[in-house]
């Protein structure tokens, strides 16, 4: 989708400081941190939230969960802990309809609630 921020960037049209990116998957520093370590992890094919997750073929899921626990190991931030989080909707907060996973750490992150 053309009008798609994150598939702009996922194309290289929009520059991002890129901490991983292969085929399938880019993850980028969040311009707006909400954590010492926000990196935002996409698929470069365009597909809405995690409902619409039916549309992909195969193993996509899988390799997309390898590929954030790949950004984590980048990061050095595998061994002390991280949150990886999807918001689906807009009761969620979802405000860019490109699915994408926060990964958050570098500090306590507390409970979720």
């Amino acid at each position: 989708m053309e009008d798609c921020i994150f598939c702009r960037i996922a194309s290289g049209e929009i520059p991002s400081d890129i901490v991983l990116e292969d085929g399938r998957f880019v993850a980028f520093h969040d311009l707006h941190p909400v954590a010492p370590v926000h990196v935002l992890i996409i698929p470069r094919e365009h597909i809405s939230s995690l409902s619409e997750i039916h549309q992909w073929q195969g193993c996509q899921g899988h390799h997309l969960l390898e590929f954030i626990a790949q950004v984590a190991q980048q990061l050095n931030v595998d061994k002390t802990g991280y949150r990886a989080l999807t918001n689906t909707g807009p009761d969620a907060g979802q405000e860019i309809q490109h699915l994408h996973f926060h990964l958050l750490a570098g500090e306590n992150l507390g409970d979720v609630r």
